[in-house]
């Protein structure tokens, strides 16, 4: 399906209090582009100071705290004005995002970066093994990188290791490198809490294997099917009572959340559907090691 070419003409235009027009017009080859990866829903609250604030099924999270927010991934760039008015919907101000991260860098969840990054000032930080692609864009990505720049290219400010723990207020996220689906792949694990308990949430970068994506190793990346290997492996090991994912359908958002369905943390718990798409993934990548 990435072999697909599509030009997408993107043009964005965000009114921030207190901050003057912000326009975007750029051109990016992107191979692929699905209908729910635009299609708007409405935002909802997870758990404790976590929200879903993305699309239809190319998922953002916004934690919340009193010395600003963090924002995870950003879908699309023209979705970046959709992200907003979810942000605002919540009762928060887009302009109080003070980080920006991502599972990995590519164009579904960081095209919006540069957009943001530029209209928060927010600081951004990235696993250092995609440092590269967020600088020149998705060019140098070892199967997307043929169609050339597919995002807004954007310099990070952090570099981010494996366990490394980013802090905002009173949120501690730690980073868990999940390499394979980018050299830089990444979840996130944290702890929220409500009125009623505390929760233990992992943000999970599933590993889907691409595929183009040659496991005996590629010009660019010749250590990703060492690395998907790995990657499966830890994950299996990984605790948490809550778990979501980069994308709504890997963690069947629309059965476990219906829009305007009340505050229910409990439809996000148990493991059996992340066992689940981890033993599916590793059976595709068994198989394609053989081949």
């Amino acid at each position: 399906m990435f072999k697909i070419k599509k030009t997408l003409q993107v043009l964005i235009s965000l009114t921030l209090a207190n901050m003057p027009l912000l326009c975007v017009a750029q051109e990016y080859k992107l191979p692929f582009k699905q209908d729910e990866w635009i299609k708007d829903y409405p935002p909802f609250r997870i758990a404790g100071n976590l929200y879903y604030v993305g699309t239809d099924d190319l998922a953002s999270y916004l934690v919340t705290t009193k010395e600003g927010h963090l924002l995870i991934n950003t879908g699309l760039e023209e979705s970046v004005g959709q992200l907003k008015k979810n942000v605002e919907t919540l009762g928060f101000k887009f302009s109080d995002i003070r980080i920006l991260l991502a599972t990995h860098a590519h164009y579904d969840h960081v095209a919006g970066m540069a957009a943001i990054k530029k209209a928060t000032g927010a600081t951004l930080m990235i696993q250092e093994a995609d440092v590269q692609l967020m600088k020149d864009g998705g060019s140098s990505d070892a199967v997307l990188g043929k169609y050339g720049a597919s995002f807004a290219p954007v310099v990070p400010d952090r570099v981010l290791k494996d366990q490394e723990i980013i802090k905002l207020g009173d949120t501690s996220l730690k980073l868990l490198h999940h390499p394979g689906h980018t050299p830089g792949a990444s979840s996130f694990a944290l702890t929220v809490k409500d009125q009623n308990r505390s929760y233990k949430i992992l943000i999970a970068n599933i590993p889907t294997i691409l595929s183009e994506t040659k496991l005996s190793g590629m010009p660019g990346y010749q250590q990703v099917g060492k690395d998907y290997g790995y990657t499966l492996q830890v994950m299996k090991k990984e605790q948490f009572d809550i778990w979501v994912a980069s994308h709504g359908s890997q963690f069947n958002l629309h059965k476990k959340h219906k829009p305007g369905q009340a505050y229910r943390p409990e439809a996000f718990y148990g493991r059996k559907d992340y066992d689940k798409i981890l033993s599916e993934i590793e059976a595709t990548y068994n198989r394609r090691l053989q081949e």
